[in-house]
């Protein structure tokens, strides 16, 4: 006599094992589908604000640096702090890396490496409403009251020597010295600086010029991400030949600025 309870258990273990496998099927689709680079996006802070970097994400140095990290696969977020702060967390890994920097600051903070692409070049500058003299060396600003945000390195160890040196927070406090009267002259890069005049409403102020330095700006990330320096020195080299960053530019900064042509292309 046929044994209907045996057959009725090989149809049920048939039908687990079928199930088992039709499981891990989609489980493995699933896995497929999914981005290998789904992690928690690497976190970059800067102090710069528009058009160079926005809330929104929409800036020059924003859109290059999601254009360059999206070629990689790899997930960015990007947030705003004040400036020391910002290379503070980067050096200690609280977050992933900071941008745009001189070179030289793994000097200072050893836990840094910097892409050796630059991202831009700054022209750093003596905004004032009082004076008028050239700028053809740091020394030219010693007899005056100064102010810069505190955080610039390259403007702390050259202007260290002036009358009266005003650290502020951000770049807003600084233009509002300007605006108030509390400083002489304020030093910042020119194409932010030019920005802020118009953000603050400042409009007797004016640019001494030459540029006190001209300098390449960098990103720098944690240690950490050192595997990632050269890849992404190789995307931005990559995306300057292409075109790519003057195209940015041409979208995010040449029509908000005013005065002698930015050098963000170069």
């Amino acid at each position: 006599m046929f044994d209907t309870t045996a057959g009725k258990t090989f149809l049920s273990d048939r039908e687990t094992l079928m199930r088992i496998q039709f499981v891990l099927l989609m489980l493995l689709l699933l896995c497929q589908a999914t981005p290998l680079y789904a992690q928690p996006p690497l976190r970059l802070n800067t102090f710069t604000g528009p058009p160079l970097s926005t809330p929104d994400h929409t800036g020059y140095y924003d859109r290059i640096l999601l254009e360059a990290f999206s070629r990689l696969k790899i997930p960015i977020a990007i947030g705003h702090l004040p400036a020391e702060r910002s290379l503070q967390n980067a050096d200690s890994g609280i977050d992933d890396g900071d941008f745009v920097r001189v070179a030289g600051l793994e000097q200072r903070y050893p836990n840094l490496v910097m892409v050796p692409e630059k991202i831009d070049d700054f022209e750093f500058v003596a905004f004032t409403r009082t004076i008028n003299l050239p700028t053809d060396s740091w020394k030219a600003l010693t007899p005056y009251q100064v102010g810069i945000v505190r955080g610039w390195k390259i403007l702390e160890q050259n202007l260290a020597g002036v009358k009266k040196l005003t650290e502020v927070r951000d770049q807003k406090q600084l233009f509002t010295l300007l605006k108030n009267g509390r400083a002489d002259v304020v030093v910042y890069a020119r194409a932010e600086g030019l920005g802020l005049l118009g953000q603050l409403g400042i409009a007797d102020a004016r640019i001494l010029e030459p540029p006190l330095a001209v300098q390449p700006m960098h990103l720098y990330l944690n240690k950490k991400h050192a595997g990632l320096v050269a890849p992404l020195a190789a995307v931005l080299k990559s995306m300057k030949k292409e075109g790519a960053f003057a195209a940015i530019a041409r979208q995010t900064i040449a029509a908000p600025l005013s005065g002698k042509n930015h050098r963000a292309h170069h």
